[in-house]
């Protein structure tokens, strides 16, 4: 029978420290978050944001933009807020409406005040090994998440499924820079279930039903859960049939209340750790 790897315990734990270390700081951490579109889950994903950063006593403040936007207005406030001593990290939200190049956009923002850790600088560093100025905040949640339970890493058959840059690519460089062995799967893996079942850790970042009765996870397994969407009844679940691999599962996490708190968390880190490396740097 599984325990619950519990983000939303961790989570809370996470902020009672962070408020700790924040109310001893002379200059507050500010971050600036854009929002571009109409797309009703990202603005509810923004607002949640502020209002958790303004608890922790994080200043946030909200650039938001109508869905015709220009690709030229985002990147010049880009830059405006790049040159901005009293920002200390940028977040874009995404998905971007459709005719503005997320690349471009992103790549734009300095490395130093790159709070999802997405611009190429970071995610370079990440994958030659060194240590960039901030993890992406999910991957991130995830580790914190497994070394909370003290789950071994190093060694580990860890099989992620997905490949987005989001989260599947870096959550497995994270993993492969913890000496793990691990194994990307994504929609043209063929002979999915096989390798499903020999996955000491397993990572679903999918975002529709792929782990059930059909695939029999190893005994023990180790599940984290990154998907969510809902499904034809309208119910919030994730791409793991928790109740069917629960008995044969050593640790899972829920969905919600897994991994989502750890990515809100993570970017609260985040933020606090750009502000930190701001001040060794003088800025």
């Amino acid at each position: 029978m599984a325990e619950i790897l519990d983000g939303k315990k961790l989570r809370d734990k996470i902020f009672e420290d962070l408020k700790i270390k924040i109310d001893k700081m002379s200059v507050k951490p500010t971050l600036a978050v854009i929002l571009a579109g109409d797309n009703p889950a990202s603005a509810i994903y923004v607002r949640n944001k502020k209002k958790t950063a303004e608890k922790l006593g994080i200043n946030s403040i909200i650039i938001e933009y109508p869905s015709n936007i220009s690709e030229d207005v985002i990147i010049k406030k880009i830059e405006e807020l790049n040159s901005d001593k009293d920002i200390t990290a940028i977040l874009v939200q995404l998905p971007l409406p459709v005719h503005v190049d997320k690349f471009k956009v992103i790549e734009t923002i300095l490395p130093e005040k790159d709070v999802d850790g997405l611009t190429s600088y970071n995610s370079g560093k990440l994958f030659l090994g060194e240590k960039p100025y901030v993890y992406p905040c999910t991957p991130k949640g995830i580790l914190l998440l497994l070394d909370e339970y003290n789950i071994e890493i190093e060694g580990k058959h860890v099989v992620v499924l997905g490949r987005s840059n989001l989260v599947g690519k870096p959550v497995a460089q994270m993993l492969l820079n913890r000496n793990a062995t691990v194994t990307m799967c994504h929609s043209h893996t063929k002979n999915l279930d096989n390798i499903i079942k020999t996955a000491d850790i397993l990572i679903s970042a999918v975002g529709k039903k792929i782990v059930g009765e059909k695939n029999i996870i190893k005994s023990n397994c180790v599940i984290v859960d990154v998907g969510i969407f809902k499904d034809e009844s309208g119910k919030v679940r994730g791409d793991v049939e928790f109740d069917e691999v629960f008995e044969s599962a050593s640790y899972i996490s829920p969905v919600p209340g897994g991994v989502g708190p750890m990515t809100i968390a993570s970017l609260m880190l985040n933020t606090v750790e750009l502000s930190e490396g701001s001040r060794k740097l003088g800025r």
